[in-house]
């Protein structure tokens, strides 16, 4: 408990800390960068997520599906991330599950595997993010609302049942990136009713997760001003590990839960 909050203090001192003197040039860079790849790429990629874009074929992936990988590695790299990927996504139906760091997470998965999420109905609301997210299949959750919770289980067994894959992440929320809480059990129902797998994911950022804290939320900061921050933040890398996938058993949702876990934080360690 004391190391951690040391960890904490120290993350927050980093924070405090005078800017460092690249910071600027990194704006002069990035913001430009930014701008094109929303004026320009922004509408390059909602033009092919549509119903006949998603017929359409290009080395045996969806065209909608590489438009919204190619955005989301664009605006990774943006920011000054440095993509690595680790396992394989799994084709076809699949549930994707992953620790939560920052809104930068859906980005980063997407970048590497295209897969509609649930995700905090907030986001919709979020500028750029939440217009991309909303083309891009995403299934907005009321919190907090048992009815809402109940719409959007439905809509991840009807997906799940079309062939397509689905994420979510299972902790509820972001943390500040020096833990991985415990996965909720209700979500993984959608894998038993639609009998597909399982596949844990886990995000990290920088070298071994040494930027966790650095990406995730501060105390009482926003998403747009996370999202000034981090455009000027140092380049670091940003890996996805697709980890190997479980199936729904007889142990029942809590013990997948507690399994797909289990497994995300033992590759976070590595």
């Amino acid at each position: 408990m004391a190391s951690r909050k040391l960890h904490n203090d120290e993350v927050d001192a980093a924070r405090a800390a005078p800017r460092d003197p690249w910071r600027p040039v990194r704006y002069l860079v990035r913001v430009p960068l930014l701008l094109l790849h929303i004026v320009v790429g922004l509408p390059l990629t909602l033009v092919c997520i549509n119903p006949l874009t998603a017929r359409w074929r290009i080395g045996g992936e969806r065209v909608d599906h590489k438009a919204i990988k190619f955005w989301s590695a664009g605006l990774m790299h943006v920011f000054g991330f440095r993509l690595r990927r680790f396992g394989t996504p799994l084709p076809g139906a699949s549930f994707l599950v992953a620790n939560h760091v920052s809104w930068m997470d859906i980005n980063l998965i997407h970048s590497q595997r295209a897969a509609g999420f649930v995700a905090k109905a907030e986001i919709e609301r979020w500028p750029v993010i939440g217009r991309l997210a909303k083309f891009g299949g995403t299934i907005f959750h009321q919190r907090g609302s048992t009815e809402s919770l109940s719409s959007v289980s439905d809509a991840m067994v009807e997906r799940l049942k079309q062939g397509e894959a689905v994420a979510a992440f299972p902790e509820g929320g972001t943390t500040d990136g020096t833990t991985v809480r415990v996965f909720h059990a209700r979500i993984f129902q959608a894998a038993f009713s639609a009998n597909v797998p399982v596949q844990p994911v886990a995000l990290r950022y920088g070298e071994k997760g040494s930027a966790q804290t650095i990406v995730a939320f501060g105390p009482r900061e926003n998403f747009l001003q996370n999202f000034l921050r981090m455009l000027g933040e140092p380049p670091r890398v940003a890996e996805v590990h697709f980890l190997e996938p479980l199936m729904p058993g007889e142990e029942g949702r809590r013990k997948l839960a507690e399994s797909a876990r289990e497994a995300i934080v033992q590759a976070m360690q590595s």
